[in-house]
């Protein structure tokens, strides 16, 4: 079997990624299974949260176990700031690690749209920093696969050594079956696609209430970059 752990903070492609893997016939695809875990520990509020708790284990061990499955191909979507440092990292060793990014005015921007006042926190760059840093892996920049979906996914394949699929550029319009319940509030814009969008355009306007993040985060985003996969 083959595990793929994806790791990217919100409002990055991630839910895209996650279809496009999906549509393969050889992956199953499993949505943020930290999700419940992170917000039982934490005490959070986030939108649906009671639907979210009572959809996936609560305990990060029991969440983990649960993905050790035999299966094929198996690709996971996971948020960076839901690996909390109390949680199990022993399991990082056995699969292959990649890493989404994209640039942090983009993800401030998309995130307060859907979440008003975002912490540093909830963006997960330093954690996906500290992670990549432990770990290693694959890294891969949103930017890129929107503006080449077929070069980029082929690059991302061939590094996670598995063999690219055509099946991966496109996917039927809608909810998917391995959403995770939380799909009716992030996930209308990708409900109604049926691929990638294209090429991004010129950078956001960032608020002066979210300019320290952008300054914290950029930097982080800008050492990530070195390491990306690169378009020909």
């Amino acid at each position: 079997m083959t595990r793929i752990a994806m790791w990217s903070g919100p409002r990055n492609l991630s839910t895209a990624m996650m279809y496009a893997f999906g549509n393969r016939s050889d992956c199953i695809a499993v949505d943020e299974p930290l999700y419940a875990a992170y917000l039982a520990q934490t005490g959070l509020v986030h939108p649906m949260q009671d639907a979210i708790l009572a959809s996936q284990p609560t305990n990060a061990q029991d969440a983990l176990m649960a993905l050790n499955q035999p299966q094929t191909l198996q690709y996971e979507k996971h948020m960076t700031h839901h690996m909390l440092p109390t949680f199990s990292r022993d399991w990082l060793g056995d699969v292959k690690n990649a890493f989404l990014i994209r640039h942090p005015a983009r993800v401030i921007a998309s995130y307060q749209a859907k979440r008003e006042s975002p912490t540093f926190d909830d963006l997960g760059f330093a954690q996906q920093l500290q992670l990549f840093e432990t770990f290693g892996g694959v890294v891969i920049d949103s930017a890129d696969i929107r503006a080449d979906p077929r070069q980029m996914l082929g690059k991302l394949c061939d590094a996670l050594g598995i063999l690219f699929d055509e099946a991966m550029l496109s996917w039927p319009r809608g909810p998917k079956d391995f959403d995770g319940v939380w799909a009716d509030h992030w996930y209308g814009a990708v409900h109604n696609s049926t691929g990638f969008s294209g090429a991004e355009g010129s950078l956001p306007e960032v608020t002066k209430e979210n300019a320290p993040l952008l300054e914290r985060a950029l930097p982080i985003y800008e050492t990530l970059s070195k390491h990306c996969l690169k378009p020909d």
